[in-house]
């Protein structure tokens, strides 16, 4: 080989250089650990959400009434996650409460309130008024008052709230005549029978809707008239919910007296006054219902008034 000739031929191709996989695995891991932040950030956030919704359970005896998911719905939107309990026994719902089982309980009206706190040595409060549903005196026999005829026969509810009440309204009828006018605690043995018009039959109150066909009237609770597809505009008589006489008969939210002035509380009362849901109230009663936005100071004057009414009756 001459000396400085340069090489011949094709040169020899230089290995291949191996790609790193460094870079790959480090995007991976970053994409992983971006997911899971983000995951924990999303669960963190969500839990907090759950935490900082205020639970409020309320008792009730009409927890499938149409207005409830409107006023959930409400609720919700203000933080609260209200839930309904629901009693089929409704001298229950009283108790539940007094022991810390609820919160609120919304299935009675003052009167019945103040026998509950009476009769049990208890301080239940109202904290917002929602309606009154007037009382009605149905027939199948008679299409107006004045057919019922002398000595009839009018059912009533026999449970002692409903029957009082139920005298009351035949008083204003022109049925019977209570001694002394009657009062919210008035029985039978109250009515007097020489100035009077008709009989009363106390019967269970889930028994006035049956016994109709047995009776020329019968008094009857709204909501058993509206489950027997009775029409309210049909009935012979109503008292009125306007007048002071109603007031025994306000429907309220009742909390412990300890509560009676929840911040959370009060805004479920206020929610329930919500056009969208004293809407679905009144639509569900067939037009009855007749809201009533009183006071909570209100509210505690009148049952206290009933609460000494009763005292002083036994």
């Amino acid at each position: 080989m001459t000396s400085g000739s340069e090489p011949t031929g094709t040169p020899a191709a230089l290995p291949e250089r191996k790609k790193s996989r460094t870079g790959l695995i480090v995007g991976v891991v970053a994409a992983v650990v971006a997911l899971a932040v983000a995951a924990t950030v999303l669960i963190v956030t969500l839990t907090r959400s759950d935490e900082d919704k205020v639970v409020v359970k309320v008792g009730t005896t009409e927890a499938s009434a149409d207005y409830w998911p409107i006023l959930i719905k409400l609720a919700a939107d203000k933080g609260i996650d209200l839930q309904t309990v629901n009693f089929g026994d409704y001298t229950q719902a009283n108790p539940a409460l007094a022991q810390g089982q609820l919160d609120l309980n919304l299935f009675q009206h003052l009167l019945y309130l103040a026998n509950y706190n009476v009769s049990a040595d208890q301080t239940l409060t109202p904290i917002g008024s929602t309606v009154v549903v007037p009382l009605g005196l149905y027939s199948t026999r008679h299409t107006a008052l004045e057919q019922i005829p002398q000595a009839g026969q009018v059912a009533i509810p026999n449970d002692p709230t409903n029957q009082a009440r139920a005298l009351l309204v035949l008083q204003q009828a022109g049925l019977i005549s209570l001694k002394g006018g009657g009062t919210v605690l008035s029985t039978p043995a109250d009515i007097d029978t020489a100035a009077s018009k008709v009989t009363v039959v106390p019967v269970d109150a889930q028994q006035t809707v049956t016994s109709l066909s047995s009776v020329d009237a019968a008094i009857v609770n709204n909501n058993f008239a509206l489950d027997a597809k009775l029409d309210p505009s049909q009935a012979l008589y109503n008292d009125d919910p306007s007048k002071p006489a109603a007031e025994p008969y306000i429907n309220a939210f009742v909390a412990r007296a300890a509560d009676q002035d929840n911040p959370t509380y009060r805004t479920i009362v206020e929610l329930y006054h919500d056009p969208a849901v004293t809407a679905a109230v009144v639509n569900a009663s067939q037009g009855t219902a007749v809201i009533v936005d009183r006071p909570q100071t209100d509210l505690q004057t009148i049952l206290t008034g009933l609460e000494q009414t009763v005292r002083d009756s036994k």
